[in-house]
């Protein structure tokens, strides 16, 4: 459940994440300027909408390691209608329904075939990049719209669109997650699986929920990050699943299920993005970033592990 101890987690990252912003704007004239500031935000918000549906499986105790994959073949599916002529809303939706399809195959896999979700998602990983090379033959698809482009380039006054986004879709998971009740069953399952079943909660069901919104972040983030880049790629997305289970787990989300928030997730995220522009601009190797970034998940596997 979410309880005092899981907001104090959140708190804590929130904490992390305010010292690494006054330790780069001590340390670099660069950091804290507008576009810089706006240009981390945009960054992280396609890793943040992705982390929040993977969130939704981790509180179940589950895990979907193909959402990288579902980022690619969603990009390159709406990308491919929009060369072929498709309005902009068609093809937005055919990337959308494609990852929510996707997430539910997962979700029945592992429900009615009692699969362990480590092994389906693995498994759909690999089935998802090698569709989404199929459907791309390997060439990239170029040459989009402007009006899409817009969804990932332009803003509403200063905010870069893909933030507006993020926001929205956080908001509505909050919701989700703390005011309707398959959300908070989401909980009852993570925490204790048998006993949520015994008490008349339909786990099947609320497990197969979860991965099909998983499914469906991942698509749009996929969706605006092509319209971002202008450019769809078979290859886009490959280690964005670490990513995203990354930013849930700094966020606070324990991998033993049971516990998250949407807002921690978005502070995770964020810690992501401020380490990797902050290490930039210090001219940090890209080689040490990773190693980096690795420790800062350990730490917080650890912790969490500690702290039960």
């Amino acid at each position: 459940m979410v309880r005092f101890g899981v907001q104090f987690k959140s708190l804590g990252v929130f904490v992390a994440l305010v010292i690494m912003v006054v330790f780069l704007t001590l340390t670099s004239p660069h950091f804290l300027t507008t576009d810089n500031v706006f240009s981390i935000i945009r960054s992280f918000s396609f890793v943040a909408i992705m982390a929040i549906g993977e969130t939704l499986t981790i509180i179940t105790a589950g895990i979907d390691l193909s959402v990288g994959s579902i980022l690619g073949l969603s990009g390159c599916l709406s990308a491919i209608a929009l060369h072929a002529g498709w309005p902009v809303f068609a093809a937005i939706f055919i990337g959308l329904l494609s990852g929510t399809l996707i997430g539910f195959l997962n979700g029945e896999l592992i429900t009615r075939l009692r699969l362990p979700p480590f092994i389906v998602t693995l498994g759909m990983l690999s089935m998802v990049r090698g569709l989404a090379y199929v459907v791309t033959r390997g060439w990239p698809v170029s040459g989009l719209p402007e009006s899409f482009m817009q969804l990932g380039q332009g803003y509403i006054w200063i905010i870069p669109i893909p933030v507006l986004f993020m926001v929205g879709f956080a908001i509505l998971a909050s919701i989700f997650l703390n005011k309707v009740v398959t959300g908070r069953q989401l909980y009852a399952i993570g925490g204790n699986e048998e006993a949520s079943r015994l008490s008349g909660v339909a786990v099947n069901k609320v497990k197969v929920i979860a991965y099909t919104v998983s499914g469906l972040a991942a698509a749009l983030a996929g969706v605006l990050l092509v319209a971002r880049l202008g450019v769809a790629q078979s290859v886009a997305g490959q280690g964005y699943e670490l990513d995203a289970i990354a930013a849930s787990v700094i966020g606070g989300t324990s991998l033993m299920g049971g516990e998250g928030t949407v807002s921690g997730v978005i502070i995770g995220a964020a810690i992501m993005g401020v380490l990797r522009n902050g290490l930039v601009l210090l001219g940090v190797s890209a080689f040490w970033q990773q190693f980096a970034l690795g420790a800062i998940i350990v730490a917080a596997v650890a912790l969490d592990s500690l702290r039960k």
